[in-house]
Order: structure tokens, then sequence, then C-alpha cells
């Protein structure tokens, strides 16, 4: 898909895609947001648990979330395998534009984030000795995914009007069996139906104070 590059409030990019009239990340700041969302109030959660940390995420987009992630795993010695399912892989061409190596204090970030985009496709990749990666080419609803393999889900996809057809009762389905029982599922939307929809397929919900520009966004359990 094509898309332009946008500067968003906290100074860091984002990518918006006029075929979807839609961005990847918020544009009062694209760091900012998913920092919270994905990494305060999902990944760190699992902090303390002394486990490697399996994650899913639904859209790998510009891999922000995944930089994030390991950033952080790195700073307080977590193991993660990192698994993301994307249809439309941003080109390396776009990647390199991407100004987020410069909001990360880790060595060799400006490589690391290459080779996040890099990285073959539909392959298990060691990172470095904490993080493993493996990015899936395809659409979520085509992947067999395995039984209660992951402690957290990030759900990054395009918004349920730019893409209803991830927002379903039966994605939701196919997700909750495929996470481990007291796992979390982090998302940025807050929709009644998203909502509902995760209630009916067996998920705790909670509303929770979002980051700046938003009001609020959804955290559910596996119970």
């Amino acid at each position: 898909m094509k898309s332009s590059l946008v500067i968003t409030g906290d100074g860091s990019h984002t990518l918006y895609v006029p075929e979807l009239e839609d961005h990847y990340h918020s544009t009062f700041g694209a760091v900012q947001e998913s920092k919270y969302i994905f990494i305060e109030k999902g990944f760190q959660t699992f902090v303390n648990r002394n486990i490697t940390c399996n994650i899913l995420e639904v859209g790998f987009g510009t891999g922000l979330n995944a930089f994030l992630t390991l950033a952080d795993c790195r700073k307080r010695k977590i193991r993660v395998n990192y698994h993301a399912v994307e249809l439309w892989p941003v080109s390396l061409e776009v990647s390199q534009k991407l100004n987020y190596p410069e909001y990360l204090d880790i060595d060799s970030a400006t490589e690391i984030f290459g080779t996040l985009h890099k990285s073959d496709w539909d392959k298990e990749i060691s990172v470095d000795s904490l993080f493993t990666l493996k990015k899936i080419i395809g659409k979520i609803q085509d992947i067999q995914l395995p039984q209660e393999k992951y402690h957290v889900v990030f759900f990054d996809a395009f918004g349920p009007s730019a893409q209803p057809e991830l927002w379903t009762r039966e994605i939701f389905r196919k997700i909750f069996f495929a996470m481990k029982k007291g796992g979390v599922f982090l998302t940025f939307s807050v929709k009644g139906l998203v909502k509902r929809n995760l209630k009916e397929e067996g998920f705790q919900i909670e509303t929770l104070p979002g980051p700046v520009g938003k009001r609020s966004i959804t955290r559910a359990w596996r119970i």
C-alpha cells in the first residue's frame, strides 16, 4: 500500500495510508502511544514473572512495537519470542526513513531496527541473545496459530472502520485460544462492538486511561 511520512506530536514518525484513510500510529505521538499501550500496559505486566514472554502482534506495520519491546526486554533482562502477522509489509525504503532509532537509548539502534525489517518472512531469527523474531506474512484469518502459546497480544491493526474484518468474534476467538491462561490482550480501540466481541469470546475487559490525545484504551485478559 502507498503511504506518506507524517511527523507526530512527539516528533516521531508515523505513516498515513490514503487507501484506508488511516495512520499506523497516533498523530499525537507515535512512540509515546506505543510505549504506553503495548509496553507499559501490556509487556510490563510480565516483568516480575521470570519467564520467557511469548508475544503475538497483529499488524507488524512500521516495526515500532517490536523495536520498543526489544529495547525493554534488554533493560529488564527478559527473554522474548515475538511473532508478528502482517499482510502489507512496509518497504525497506520506507522503513529506513522512520526515525524511531533516535528515540531509544540502546546500542546499535539503527542497525537493530534495520534488522527487524530486513529479516526474512516466515522464518524465526535471533535478533540478539534475548529477542527472537518471526514475521508471518498473510491474513490472520488464514494463519493457523498455536494453541495456548502467547502471554501477550498486541492487537495493532488499522481501526475498525478501516479494517472491520479484523475486529470480529471469529478473529478474537482464534486469538483467545492462542493465548495462555492469564494472558493479556492490548488494543487502542474502545469501540462498543470491539468490547462486545471480546467479551462474547470469553475475555475479561478493562477500559484504561489512554495516552496523550486518547481518552481510553482496551485491555483484556484470558482468565
